[in-house]
């Protein structure tokens, strides 16, 4: 069964959904059956990264709100990250560009590592507030699941996998996507956001019906004429 997820690495829900989630295929007996592909989408690809701000002032300035009204906002996701076990640094995190980030996830989707640098840079960003702008940031936390540090340099210094995140925002759009995360089961059911585990679960269980193979028929055997004229 396949399940695509288009998530931003700055986005907390994307974090949150992504335990969540997780939380529900644990319960899954088929398990062992999910295809899961991780796929680009950047919330703000216009952001301009300021290493040395916060995502505190980023906030302030972008939506217009007093700091104690962002803080109260951080409070609420954060207290929702700590519900699924995470642990946020929102005020702290760095106002970064995710593009280069999402091109090092197209790279470790290349050789079956999607989850493990979804994980990392979510925690790179979201719990350790690193800058995910950062070349050498990318690569020590691409270095964190095995991957090798030249290649992933290599790729960062170059346009590679560029031409693989504008294709994923291109398919959000054809589909309807218009925030995350988005949850897309089998391209037949969709989930948006950080629901519940059991709203996953739900999910999971509805499209896997439909898509396991249906058993081959039990036939009794009697007297019958075939195509080509034969009776017996």
């Amino acid at each position: 069964m396949e399940i695509k997820i288009w998530s931003d690495v700055r986005c907390p829900f994307c974090y949150i959904g992504k335990k969540k989630f997780e939380k529900a295929l644990e319960k899954f007996p088929q398990k062992d059956k999910v295809n899961i592909t991780w796929k680009s989408f950047q919330l703000d690809p216009n952001l301009k990264t300021d290493a040395a701000g916060s995502t505190l002032d980023y906030f302030v300035k972008a939506k217009g709100v007093s700091a104690d009204q962002a803080r109260q906002m951080f409070s609420g996701a954060t207290k929702m990250a700590r519900e699924t076990g995470l642990e946020f640094n929102l005020e702290e995190s760095v106002p970064a560009n995710s593009f280069m980030a999402h091109r090092l996830i197209q790279l470790a989707n290349s050789k079956g590592l999607g989850n493990e640098i979804e994980e990392a840079l979510f925690k790179a960003h979201f719990t350790e507030a690193k800058n995910i702008d950062d070349v050498e940031v990318l690569i020590e936390t691409a270095g964190s699941i095995g991957m090798d540090a030249e290649e992933v340099r290599t790729t960062l210094e170059s346009d590679a996998f560029a031409y693989e995140v504008k294709q994923d925002e291109l398919e959000a759009r054809n589909i309807g996507v218009r925030g995350v995360p988005f949850f897309v089961f089998n391209d037949k059911y969709a989930v948006s956001g950080a629901q519940s585990s059991e709203a996953f679960l739900e999910v999971l269980e509805k499209a896997w019906q439909e898509f396991q193979p249906k058993p081959d028929l039990e036939i009794s055997e009697g007297e019958s004429c075939t195509t080509d004229g034969q009776c017996n």
